[in-house]
């Protein structure tokens, strides 16, 4: 690793820079989304019901789109994604500004989630290819950027900057031409030294891992641990994060208190894949990330509790604690992946793992809307908190792949 550092002419957190600049922009098509869906709404004369399944391609598309964009990334670089990121991401845009009906916004998302997803998949892998030390730091500040340059646009959005809805996504578009076109300059691979007969390689003196593909890697048991445990935090973590609002009304809380809680698991989010995802590198992967899933289960316990009770700014505490403490996995898992199954097929390795995002979101819509009219607000989130509990006990069950005998 010491003499691919020093292959660059420059420091490698400049590729942590180009990379989260990248991963901003890639964020925005999810988290603007809220402002612009309602301008869309009228321009292509749709009702609410598209409008939710429009969203729900983008997140669909963005999570599956990330394992051709991660395999690609392994074997040709980060640059030939990247590129085709930018062009869909552009054009997903400018097809949303244009869109006339659902089947054109349909194929402008399909395009713009198509785009995030393999810029998501190649900024988020970055640390994992360059980093043996602060990889989860590295990481947190890239994932970290997903959401934080959207909350800077989104004001901006609102207030249509440029005055009409047209010229505001025309703008988004040339913004993500040129941020996604510099990282695509700016990122790179460092060169590893292929065996003949594509046999598995040791290229990590330090932890001597051997090289896995995705094909490997679902033979393995730790992979399907952190499958499960990916599930449930997206699941519950998206559940108490679109949910909460309408958790705080079932509460009787004021709707001054479910502002403050929607607006403050957002900043505790992305503060905690950060500050968290950094404390792995000196605490370690598994410890850190099942404390912090314990600790977040307390949090949504906390709020259910307190909420029912009537205790705002306990709720408002709690509701803080369980989003600081969910988002570590989104800095910890990549480099737990490279750590276990080596870094030269690191991307397409998380991407496999990154389809637990669908589920996910399954459960946290559908599931979990039928769940709270059987049993109700309370008893749903606190079976939330239990899978979550549940969730960070198994990631300590999780021991190195390299101590296992593999076939």
């Amino acid at each position: 690793m010491a003499e691919q550092r020093r292959s660059l002419s420059f420091s490698r957190w400049w590729l942590i820079a180009g990379g989260a600049l990248a991963m901003g922009m890639a964020g925005t098509f999810q988290f603007v989304w809220s402002s612009i869906r309602g301008p869309l709404g009228t321009q292509i004369g749709t009702t609410e019901a598209t409008l939710g399944t429009l969203f729900t391609l983008v997140i669909a598309v963005q999570t599956v789109v990330q394992f051709p964009a991660g395999w690609v990334r392994d074997r040709y670089g980060p640059r030939i994604p990247t590129l085709a990121g930018a062009l869909l991401m552009t054009g997903g845009y400018v097809g949303l500004s244009i869109a006339s009906s659902p089947v054109t916004a349909g194929l402008a998302v399909v395009a713009g989630g198509g785009g995030a997803g393999a810029i998501y998949t190649v900024a988020v892998n970055t640390p994992v290819k360059w980093f043996d030390e602060y990889r989860g730091l590295a990481t947190g500040i890239i994932t970290m950027s997903y959401a934080v340059l959207s909350f800077g646009l989104i004001p901006l959005t609102r207030g249509s900057i440029l005055g009409t809805f047209q010229r505001t996504l025309l703008f988004f578009a040339v913004l993500a031409a040129l941020t996604c076109l510099l990282a695509a300059i700016i990122l790179r691979d460092p060169q590893i030294d292929t065996t003949p007969s594509g046999t598995a390689e040791k290229t990590d003196p330090v932890t001597e891992t051997k090289e896995y593909a995705w094909t490997d890697v679902i033979q393995t048991w730790q992979f399907w641990i952190l499958y499960g445990a990916f599930v449930i935090v997206n699941g519950v973590g998206l559940m108490l994060i679109g949910k909460l609002i309408a958790f705080s009304d079932a509460m009787e809380l004021s709707a001054g208190v479910a502002t403050a809680a929607a607006s403050i698991i957002a900043i505790a989010d992305g503060s905690g894949v950060l500050i968290v995802g950094g404390l792995s590198d000196r605490l370690g992967s598994i410890r850190t990330v099942g404390s912090s899933l314990l600790l977040s289960a307390i949090g949504i316990a906390g709020a259910v509790v307190s909420g029912s009770s009537g205790i705002a700014p306990v709720f408002i505490i709690c509701v803080a604690v369980a989003g600081f403490f969910r988002s570590p996995v989104f800095a910890i898992f990549p480099t737990l992946i490279g750590e276990y199954y080596g870094r030269k097929y690191s991307s397409e390795n998380y991407a496999t793992l990154y389809t637990a995002k669908l589920w996910g979101s399954l459960f946290a819509g559908s599931v979990a809307s039928i769940l709270i009219t059987r049993v109700g607000w309370s008893i749903s989130f606190l079976i939330g908190a239990i899978l979550m509990g549940l969730a960070g006990l198994s990631v300590f069950t999780i021991r190195p792949v390299s101590n296992l005998k593999q076939s």
